[in-house]
């Protein structure tokens, strides 16, 4: 189990190789930067000793395998968000995934593509600040708790409500994309809007998307909009990398659980469509008092119940985005 996020290191994707031969066991665990890390290692040492080893060693191997081609200059992938509907917390899970994946050493940007909706700001504590731009006319993104954040909740006044139809939607996510220095970024993470609509189809146009998260709840009517973001993921080529069940429990005190939303949702569709399952994050108070607050839940409380499921999340979606870089390789 690795002691900090209380999960075990199979199933956060962490176990590149394991060798093993009468007594003598090796195992090799990736993390971000190869950083060993000792609690880890002396976790894995006492199972392996538990299961009969005399001779242990633990190795460390970069996690972090991303496509050698970048869909953005200095962008080494793009993991876009997308829920199908509204109202399942897809932005949340989205600033917590960015502010996690920081918090492994990754470079990382998160461009708030919820034109009509745009909440990022506010997440991340930003709001009010206006976007500058440099010598060259490109935007600088805004930057807090380790993310670089692009919003056009920063470049609309306040309040204001856009009407804009789908040629002016395309364009200003272009400029949103391709006019920003992003820097060297590992990951530019892509809060969609709800729906299946424009900004959907032109981000699989103006660029090639890594892979796609999908966030849903356990109840039904959810998991009948996220089929439809999933299927326009295959219609546009996207590659489906994992699913998080936002609101799936409510802990009682105790150490039960209330399942509000029904139990079990994601876990079945994922399983009939070959999807992994990266988080079952819990309804809590804290999560949403820190996205009021300006600081997502990672950074905030990061040992937090719902904290520790988005931080497995981004752990998981690390190793499935190195699974989807070797699936890509060219054959030798």
């Amino acid at each position: 189990m690795d002691p900090e996020l209380g999960a075990d290191v199979a199933s956060l994707g962490m176990v590149a190789g394991v060798e093993a031969g009468g007594a003598a066991a090796k195992v090799t665990l990736a993390v971000p930067g190869a950083r060993p890390d000792d609690r880890l290692t002396a976790a894995v040492e006492a199972a392996l000793r538990a299961a009969g080893a005399e001779s242990v060693e633990v190795a460390y191997a970069e996690a972090v395998s991303l496509p050698a081609q970048e869909p953005l200059p200095g962008v080494r992938s793009i993991v876009a968000v997308g829920s199908g509907k509204g109202g399942v917390g897809k932005s949340t899970v989205a600033a917590n995934l960015a502010a996690a994946l920081a918090r492994e050493g990754l470079g990382v940007g998160l461009l708030d593509a919820d034109i009509y909706g745009p909440s990022q700001g506010k997440m991340y504590g930003v709001e009010g600040r206006r976007l500058m731009a440099d010598e060259q006319k490109n935007i600088v993104p805004l930057k807090n708790h380790g993310v670089k954040v692009i919003s056009i909740a920063n470049l609309v006044e306040e309040g204001q409500a856009l009407t804009w139809r789908g040629p002016i939607l395309h364009g200003t996510l272009t400029q949103l994309l391709k006019q920003t220095v992003w820097g060297e970024l590992d990951v530019l993470l892509v809060d969609l809007p709800p729906g299946t609509g424009d900004v959907q189809l032109s981000l699989a146009q103006l660029v090639t998307v890594t892979g796609m998260v999908l966030v849903t709840t356990p109840q039904e009517v959810a998991l009948a909009d996220v089929k439809r973001a999933y299927t326009m993921a295959r219609k546009t080529h996207v590659p489906l990398l994992g699913i998080v069940e936002n609101m799936s429990y409510y802990p009682l005190p105790g150490g039960e659980r209330d399942y509000l939303f029904g139990e079990g949702g994601a876990d079945r569709w994922g399983a009939e469509v070959g999807l992994p399952v990266f988080a079952h994050v819990p309804i809590t108070r804290s999560l949403r008092e820190s996205g009021d607050a300006g600081a997502p839940l990672v950074v905030a409380q990061p040992d937090d119940e719902a904290a520790l499921e988005l931080r497995r999340a981004a752990r998981r979606l690390i190793a499935g985005l190195a699974r989807e870089s070797q699936s890509t390789l060219p054959m030798a």
